[in-house]
């Protein structure tokens, strides 16, 4: 294992641990942030993603997702090789992150009633199930996302500005498109803390919704390697 695994394990870890403890504290009963909100939500996820990318950025590049680095690898930006490392480390980095929220907020766990509330600590889950839209959006929310990142990349920016803009790149994501599905726009931030939901012992926890597991996996890598080569044939 080499520095680049810990890097996307750590920093992946930390991304979710910083991300599912913002909606755990926003929705779970009897915690200080209590019906904060989605302002609450949505700007707590984009420092969760700003953080690691200032510690790790100059490592291993600060993917943290698997559809960042397969939409790399399938325009020549990152080799093939290194994939299934990135991959491996952040979906591991991901079950510890959510993992380290349940400890957390085990109390909390156990004051909710609402299953459904349990399980949208961990991952995601649509408002209006319609899993051809729902599909869409995660489509459109990581196209967004990788077409900013490829262009931030690709500016000359002052250090340590890249990682706020792609901080504020994942906010305003949130606020405008995380309506429908929660905007996972990240597979191992999903699955990572679903598995997590589904072995760990939640207390009094419901289904962990495997039905809808694979929307926030595809849909994120498909609008991701799609919006690498659009962005490669424009500019």
């Amino acid at each position: 294992m080499n520095t680049s695994f810990f890097a996307e394990l750590i920093g992946t870890m930390m991304l979710v641990l910083l991300g599912d403890a913002v909606v755990a504290n926003v929705i779970l009963k009897n915690t200080k942030g209590h019906n904060g909100g989605i302002i609450s939500i949505t700007a707590g996820w984009a420092f969760a993603v700003a953080i690691p990318v200032f510690i790790f950025g100059n490592i291993s590049g600060a993917h943290f997702n698997p559809a960042v680095t397969i939409a790399l690898a399938s325009i020549g930006n990152f080799p093939w090789a290194d994939v299934p490392m990135y991959l491996i480390a952040q979906c591991l980095g991901a079950f510890i992150g959510a993992a380290l929220v349940l400890v957390s907020y085990f109390d909390h766990f156990k004051l909710t009633d609402d299953k459904a509330t349990k399980l949208g600590v961990f991952c995601t889950s649509p408002e209006v199930r319609n899993l051809k839209l729902n599909f869409v959006t995660e489509f459109i929310g990581t196209f967004i996302l990788m077409f900013a990142i490829l262009g931030i990349g690709a500016s000359k920016l002052a250090d340590g500005i890249s990682p706020m803009a792609v901080g504020i790149v994942v906010w305003g994501i949130g606020l405008s498109l995380g309506g429908p599905t929660g905007y996972a726009i990240n597979p191992a931030r999903d699955l990572g803390p679903r598995l997590a939901h589904f072995l760990l012992p939640v207390p009094d926890k419901g289904d962990s919704d495997w039905r809808y597991a694979l929307i926030p996996v595809i849909g994120p890598i498909c609008g991701a390697v799609f919006s690498a080569f659009v962005y490669n044939m424009i500019f």
